[in-house]
């Protein structure tokens, strides 16, 4: 087992600034090269805590404009248009990044592609719904047309 730090949060692992015991490989072969972590020492854990202010005063400062953005996204309906056949039969599925994009070609702001919960798999056209999750304590509903591009 290797001790770690995330300098990203991982979702299943934790968030910037947590000190996480993981498999050596897991370290090595996947956060490591993506910049999810650094290893663990007496001297990093002063980076520890420079992260975890960091974080402390963006999520208060995203309070507010999680709240702003969650009420722009409850009220509005986004358009997410894709490939389908002629009876409204996608060719594939509606991913979450797919959300994310439709919410900044909607003109709502950016959010990533991690925080969308999709509930199901859609496979055809209509209206859905789907979760974002914008904050520790604010979630917003968004609903979402799937349209033939």
């Amino acid at each position: 087992m290797a001790k770690i730090i995330l300098t990203q949060e991982v979702s299943g692992l934790g968030s910037a600034g947590d000190v996480v015991d993981v498999k050596n490989g897991y370290a090595r072969n996947f956060l490591f090269p993506r910049g999810f972590a650094t290893p663990w020492s007496r001297g990093a854990e002063k980076q520890i805590e420079s992260i975890k202010q960091a974080r402390a005063t963006r999520e208060l400062s995203s309070l507010e404009d999680a709240q702003a953005l969650a009420a722009k996204l409850t009220s509005t309906t986004l358009t997410v248009p894709v490939k389908s056949g002629a009876e409204g039969r996608l060719f594939g599925t509606v991913r979450a990044g797919d959300i994310a994009s439709a919410v900044e070609s909607a003109g709502l702001g950016s959010i990533d592609k991690r925080r969308v919960d999709l509930t199901q798999r859609i496979k055809t056209t209509g209206v859905y719904q789907a979760v974002v999750h914008l904050h520790e304590d604010v979630n917003a509903n968004v609903e979402f047309e799937v349209v033939p591009a």
